[in-house]
């Protein structure tokens, strides 16, 4: 079989590591501290886009087993047999993060630690670890997305400071509830695959609350960084991101179903962007 652009993109997980990617910049954006030169952000943008594909590209090499089970998931390179699983696919994958590390490093110690950290806690604590193991899986794997945002952070200034911290925090709360809308809706490839979300541990009316719970906590944190200094720009972007998220969430937990568990996950991408959106627009 030949392999196509977009089993690339999929095998390295390139959206997710976008959305990545894009997060580390706001953590540079909203760092305090002089204004980076354009190379500086676009080998900030490289290393996490190497680094997310490595993770993202071992995630799937190591659950190939478990995407077999699941019909999102089944037609993946490494399970319809596009790619075949060997020794050398892992040497790429490091590779790739020796490369993006390398890369960070250009920008500073701090920062190639965060962006080595993301990745593995997502391929490592989160894929090998935790996963398969405890429903508490993905509130640990939200640390990957936190470590872009102080990466980014960190080529400004290497010690972190409020603003960056905050919108870390934001990034680990938002991950919980943004998988487990996904898990709901996607609830019985997740039972048929022995993941132990927990969508899948509890009843859906159960599940739906916890997410609504998370919600509420996620977009309460998000308005610190206006309390570090953000303006009113921002708050607006926070208050119709926060708010669209709520009332499907809310409406999740009034009726639990597939359509509204997907609602509430892709109105858990509108907060994320809102909360990205609202740091870019205040940093120009």
């Amino acid at each position: 079989m030949t392999i196509g652009l977009g089993d690339v993109v999929n095998v390295l997980k390139l959206r997710i590591g976008g959305a990545i990617a894009l997060s580390a910049v706001a953590g540079m954006a909203i760092a305090p501290g002089p204004a980076q030169p354009a190379w500086r952000i676009l080998t900030l943008v490289l290393a996490v886009l190497l680094c997310s594909g490595a993770a993202g590209a071992f995630n799937q090499y190591f659950e190939r087993d478990l995407d077999a089970r699941m019909s999102r998931t089944r037609t993946r390179p490494f399970v319809s047999g596009k790619i075949k699983a060997g020794p050398w696919w892992l040497a790429a994958m490091a590779g790739l993060l020796v490369a993006g590390t390398a890369l960070a490093a250009m920008l500073g110690w701090a920062a190639a630690t965060y962006v080595f950290l993301g990745a593995a806690v997502y391929g490592l604590v989160y894929t090998v670890w935790l996963k398969r193991r405890t429903p508490w899986n993905i509130v640990v794997g939200g640390l990957a997305g936190s470590f872009a945002v102080l990466a980014g952070a960190a080529i400004v200034d290497p010690l972190p400071s409020p603003l960056p911290v905050s919108l870390a925090m934001i990034l680990f709360l938002w991950t919980p509830p943004h998988f487990w809308s996904l898990a709901l809706a996607r609830r019985d490839d997740y039972a048929a695959a022995g993941v132990p979300m927990l969508p899948v541990i509890l009843p859906p009316a159960a599940a739906a609350r916890v997410i609504l719970a998370h919600a509420l906590v996620l977009v309460i944190v998000s308005f610190l960084p206006a309390m570090f200094g953000l303006g009113l720009v921002y708050l607006g972007c926070v208050i119709l991101g926060g708010g669209l998220f709520v009332a499907l969430c809310l409406r999740l937990a009034a009726t639990p179903c597939r359509k509204f568990a997907l609602g509430a996950f892709f109105g858990s991408l509108a907060q994320l962007l809102s909360v990205i959106l609202g740091v870019l627009l205040e940093a120009l």
